[in-house]
């Protein structure tokens, strides 16, 4: 992008800063005053791109440091890392998330290998010890094919890594090993490595997706990095305990001394448990307190940069200010620490001090950027004369104020420029935006040109649109060059953001664990407990049997070959079932009774579906130029699963079907833009769109996003909502109907009976979680033929049940938006002391604070405890039993910023959008579900700001099994990071919920869900005069051959259980290779009983389709049973008898079979020749 950097080569005191810092042989300190924000950026690029060198830019605070890394992206691309601080933990917590880790140290490891132009850091980041160049470099697992693995040792090297050994890898951090495979995360990459030994010889290196287990790519490489910052090898654990253990005696001595004893025997019990805790677990998160001791030798950021780097400093003595601020408040704490018996004055060294930083970057070249036009302050030189010998500069700047909209102003400063021969370059984002500029200009009799690439060029006199954006615009008076960002000129920022690519999407894998203790349903049978995974030998056949317990304590045994008969009881949470009777009759009366009731819920449901497949919905046309245009003014680069999802979405709106699409994705990875895109389809049609939310704000804000993003067209959208007056709801409902409106953004007022559409063609909802099956179904009644698009974060079991089953279809957005960054998420017991340096630390960056107590009895109370311990906060009470008007003020005042911490109950996650709410402090989260905490969370981190989430459960408390079960899982999110599975998980734990309305619950709670949903589908099927599938028909498979997973090849249960589940599915060839190909990938080469287990699994889904009812082994004959009113055809019976001479005999009575004769079969060879008759059979029959 030379024309960026051309133009400066006219600026005297810019050509002297090069002739410095290129005399300056690593030692030269400079001072430039003038620029500001972008504009420190611009010359920062074209200092380093004009002298070929690379950078280092440290600015004050972390929002600073996110804004100069957007800015570099511009300029760099993808050569421009951003180096984040991270949280050091003085109080003990159960768990943390570590993606700030995994940041830093991919970034580390990036600085390593050369693979960069520019790091952006903050203070923060920089003043944190890091380990040594020298330790990182022996921390980093290289592997390769060919290469020799000493397997016990590379397990303990992984756990010395910072590696959490587990069965199934499943997030960053992770690694397993099951007998030659070895799957590990490393943190720099999106997706773990697969590697695979042949003894002890590396044979191959994959990649795999963490959903599916499967393997994507095959890689030639695998390197390994750290997984934590702080690695205390095992051989150093004692050493430093040690050294921990005579610091504590010396202090305790000292303490006796000066008569504080009472702080002895609390100081000795916590300093005593952490040094257990060291000995056996060095990643424990509190872990922080002892960096002093573990990084005795510790690195700094500069030591991996290259000799040559340019470190850049923005505002050097807020740069110190902030380094102040940091030890100050760092200090503050210790000493509450100290006086607690926390912690030793041994203890506080964790931080660099500003003087440390400067000896180490002092012996770089140093450039101060400093805003003011101006001689150096006296303080600046101050802390500049730290760095040698100062030239100082002034290049003359300006900044351009934004425009926010006002055109006028806008257009009158472009003549100005034009007039006096300046270079004007717009930044006007993506192409289509910049396009539609220069035509809006044209109209307004300015004269532009669009260019990009390698054709722009800054021409005097001339005013260039082209691609790209920046945080502010600036000028250059003295040579007349101008740079302005659309960001400035519109309200709405526009930018690029630049994707990751992901190798493969993800697909659902609904598979329920089953562990023992958990209830279970068969079909047959009923409701059991499962006991766990038997090995029976019978004649010396060796088989894995489920063992089930019934009531009274009668047994089940049931051949794995047959696990799809069972499946896990998913009822109400934390309610145990009742045990059905081996051989009694309740089982089959519950079912028939919960039967009976689904039938008259079955003729709804029918009646609707059939209702809308049977009528032919609207079939929208192609995309139309306005279509593309509004897409390509889309201010950020799309997510390659936003592509997908548009596509899905467009291609239900191009047939003549009504769509029925459900959209799932997390809290602001673009749903509504994908929704935005199906509605302006819809309304290019002639159709009106009805969009409805959950709650009146959220539908203010939504109205908002609509009138911003459809301003350049000639759509009309209007809200219906208590935000409007009578007269105002009146003039919205005639407008309606005579089609004057295109969108009505609404809420449950949308469903109500004196609103009537002229041609309502698209039905969008959004948070659907928080809708009931009454007022969704409400609507489709309206008009079975429209078009139907729901949004939601989490699925709701029944949602989600329902699109698996196809009643509709599902698009996934799995792939976050690269600007999004993770929220630091803890677990822990409840501690005043972190609640309240949580609320003060947002309040004191001017954000605000959600706080989530969920019992409207005891709230106020709890307002009053948080007001007591933080008295500075402003603080307000929401909760859903208010007054609606009262709610909705308070939410609004809360938006607008009147206030500092709302306490609410859950009323908060119904999607309301404040980015300057950037922590959320969560009480009691073991009595919520998974799903719920999931989306609290997601209520923060919304903006460019660092966000946090506080998960805290009551301190000594007894938790249920469903709590303790549910903080384990919510724990494994936090550390190892996973989104769509969380619905899953609590598909389990919570209970399935309500299918059908409120009267269904105990029918649910009566057959478990998976039963009730198909007992719902027998209903239907019923009703529709179909006959149940033939795979409801019990085929009994006995061969005698060991079939079973043995130990060796797979030895958790939990991961046999899921294998059976999936064998027991088989029903072509097809799958067969599959499940080989999944087996082999995973757990390699396949043993004779588990390819045997395969091989029945395919014998009976054939039987099965053939209407065999058993194959069984006799003697030295097979015999197939034909179910009842089966039969096999003349024809077949002859070419059977042609091709298998006297081995075939068929008995025509009243129960008919074949029998197989195969005395001169080899055992080994017995399976094979079964598949091959039946087979036979099936071609024979035309099937």
């Amino acid at each position: 992008m030379n024309w960026l950097i051309e133009p400066l080569q006219d600026i005297e005191q810019y050509n002297k800063t090069l002739e410095y810092i290129r005399q300056g042989n690593n030692t030269a300190k400079l001072n430039i005053s003038g620029p500001s924000d972008s504009q420190k950026a611009h010359l920062s690029y074209a200092i380093l791109s004009q002298l070929g060198r690379k950078g280092l830019f440290i600015t004050y605070n972390e929002i600073q440091a996110r804004q100069f890394y957007e800015d570099f992206l511009f300029f760099f691309g993808e050569q421009v890392l951003l180096y984040p601080a991270k949280e050091i933990l003085y109080y003990d917590v159960e768990a943390k998330s570590n993606d700030l880790i995994f940041q830093r140290i991919s970034v580390l490891h990036r600085l390593l290998e050369g693979d960069y132009r520019l790091v952006v850091t903050s203070v923060d980041a920089i003043s944190h010890k890091i380990f040594t160049k020298s330790f990182f470099e022996q921390s980093i697992l290289t592997f390769e094919p060919g290469q020799i693995v000493d397997l016990d040792g590379m397990i303990k090297k992984m756990v010395d890594m910072g590696y959490e050994r587990g069965d199934v890898v499943e997030g960053k951090g992770q690694f397993s090993v099951r007998g030659g495979i070895i799957d590990i995360f490393s943190p720099d990459c999106e997706e773990p490595f697969r590697i695979e030994l042949f003894d002890n010889e590396v044979d191959s290196i994959r990649k795999f997706d963490v959903i599916s287990q499967r393997s994507t790519d095959k890689v030639e490489k695998a390197r390994i990095l750290p997984a934590r910052e702080i690695l205390l090898p095992e051989s150093k654990r004692d050493l430093v305990a040690g050294k921990i253990g005579d610091d504590l005696d010396n202090y305790i001595k000292t303490l006796e001394i000066n008569g504080n004893s009472k702080l002895v025997k609390t100081l000795r019990e916590n300093i005593e448990r952490d040094m257990e805790r060291i000995k056996s677990d060095t990643h424990f998160p509190g872990i922080d307190r002892y960096i002093p001791y573990i990084m005795s030798e510790a690195g700094h950021l500069s030591d991996y940069l290259e000799k040559d780097t340019i470190i850049f400093f923005d505002e050097i003595t807020k740069v110190k200010q902030r380094m102040d601020n940091v030890l100050t408040e760092h200090h503050e704490i210790c000493k509450d620490l100290l006086e607690k018996g926390k912690i030793m004055p041994s203890n506080i060294g964790m931080f660099y001090s500003f003087e440390d930083l400067i000896i180490e970057l002092e012996k770089k070249d140093n450039v101060n950027f400093n805003s003011i036009v101006q001689g150096v302050s006296g303080e600046e030189n101050a802390n500049l004369e730290a760095l040698g010998q100062v030239v100082d500069i002034n290049i003359p700047c300006r900044q351009i104020p934004p425009y926010r909209g006002v055109m006028d102003i806008f257009l009158g400063d472009l003549t100005r420029w034009k007039e006096k021969n300046y270079r004007v370059i717009i930044l006007a984002g993506a192409r289509a935006r910049g396009e539609k500029m220069r035509d809006g200009l044209a109209s307004s009799n300015v004269e532009a040109v669009y260019m990009e690439g390698e054709n722009v060029k800054a021409l005097p006199g001339k005013i260039v649109i082209t691609q790209g954006s920046l945080n502010s615009s600036f000028e250059y008076p003295s040579i007349g060059l101008v740079i302005i960002s659309d960001r400035e000129i519109f309200r709405s920022p526009g930018k690029i953001r630049r994707t990751r690519k992901k190798s493969k999407g993800l697909k659902i894998n609904l598979f329920t664990d089953l562990n023992p203790g958990d209830y279970v349903v068969h079909q047959t049978h009923g409701i059991g407990q499962y006991v766990g995974i038997e090995k029976l030998t019978v004649d010396n056949i060796t088989k894995d049997y489920i063992k089930i317990k019934y009531q009274g304590g009668d047994y089940l045994y049931i051949p794995t070959s047959q696990l799809d008969s069972v499946q896990k009881y998913i009822g109400s949470e934390g309610k145990a079932p009742r045990l059905s009777k081996l051989g009694g009759s309740d089982w089959v009366k519950t079912k028939k009774k919960v039967k009976e009731s689904l039938k008259e819920l079955a003729e709804q449901l029918i009646n609707l579906y059939a209702k809308r497949k049977s009528i032919k919905g609207f079939a929208f046309s192609k995309d139309t130029v306005w279509q593309k245009q509004f897409e390509e003014l889309f201010p950020y680069e799309e997510t390659e699963d936003q592509v997908r999802c548009v596509e899905e979405i467009k291609r239900d709106m191009e047939s003549d079907k009504p769509m029925d699409r459900l959209l799932c994705g997390d809290v602001g990875y673009g749903k509504t833009e994908v929704a935005l895109r199906a509605a302006f389809k819809a309304v290019m049609d002639g159709k009106q769109v009805a969009f409805l939310v959950p709650t009146t704000v959220l539908a203010q804000q939504h109205y908002n996003n609509f009138k911003e993003r459809f301003k350049d067209f000639p759509i009309t959208i209007e809200m219906i909502s208590r935000f409007r007056s009578k007269a105002e709801q009146s003039k919205i409902l005639k407008d309606l109907s005579k089609g004057n409106i295109d969108i009505l953004v609404g809420t449950h007022r949308l469903i109500q009976k004196d609103i009537k559409f002229k041609d309502l063609g698209l039905l969008i909802i959004d948070e659907e979680q928080r809708f009931g099956v009454m007022h969704k179904e409400q609507l489709k009644n309206i008009s079975p033929s429209i078009d139907v698009l729901t949004l939601t974060a989490t699925p709701i079991p029944r949602t989600l049940h329902m699109s698996l089953i196809g009643v509709r279809d599902i698009s996934i957005l799995e792939e976050p938006p690269e600007e999004r960054y993770p929220v630091q998420t803890y677990v822990m017991e409840y501690n005043e002391e972190i609640i309240r340096d949580a609320i003060t630390r947002e309040l004191n960056r001017g954000g605000q604070v959600y706080y989530l107590y969920n019992r409207v009895r005891s709230i106020d109370i709890k307002a009053s405890q948080i007001q007591a311990l933080v008295p500075e906060a402003r603080i307000v009470v929401a909760h859903g039993q208010m007054d609606e008007r009262k709610l909705e003020t308070i939410m609004m005042d809360f938006f607008e910023y009147k206030y500092d911490v709302l306490i609410c109950t859950t009323i908060i996650e119904s999607g309301l959008d404040i980015p300057n709410v950037n922590t959320i402090i969560i009480e009691d989260a073991d009595r919520m579900g998974l799903a719920q905490l999931y989306q609290l969370r997601g209520r923060v981190g919304r903006s460019n700001r660092q966000a946090y989430a506080y998960i805290t459960y009551k301190p000594n408390k007894v938790l249920g099994e469903i709590a303790e079960k549910r903080l384990q899982a919510i724990k494994e999110f936090t550390e190892f990071g996973s989104g769509f599975k969380i619905a899953m998980r609590d598909l389990g734990i919570r209970g399935a919920g309500n299918l059908l309305g409120p009267e269904q619950h105990g029918h649910i709670e009566s057959v478990g869900y998976e039963m009730y949903c198909r007992l719902l589908d027998e209903a239907i099927k019923d009703l529709k005069g179909e006959q149940p599938e033939k795979k409801d028909e019990e085929v009994t498979i006995d061969i005698n051959v060991n079939a079973y997973i043995d130990d060796e090849y797979i030895s958790t249960e939990l991961q046999k259980i899921e294998m059976y589940k999936k064998i027991a599915s088989i029903e072509n060839e097809e799958d067969v290779l599959d499940i080989r190909d999944e087996l082999l990938d995973r757990y390699g080469e396949l043993t004779e009983p588990v390819e045997n287990l395969i091989q029945i699994a395919y014998i009976k889904s054939l039987a099965r389709d053939l209407g065999f009812t058993a194959v069984s082994e006799k003697g030295d004959s097979v015999i197939l049973q034909l179910g009842k009113e089966k039969s096999l055809g003349i024809e077949t019976l002859k070419k059977l008898a042609d091709k298998y001479r006297r081995q075939i005999l068929f008995n025509a009575g009243a129960n008919p079979y074949l029998m197989y004769k195969t005395s001169e079969i080899k055992k080994e060879k017995l399976l094979e020749n079964i598949k091959i008759l039946l087979h036979d059979i099936k071609n024979f029959e035309g099937k």
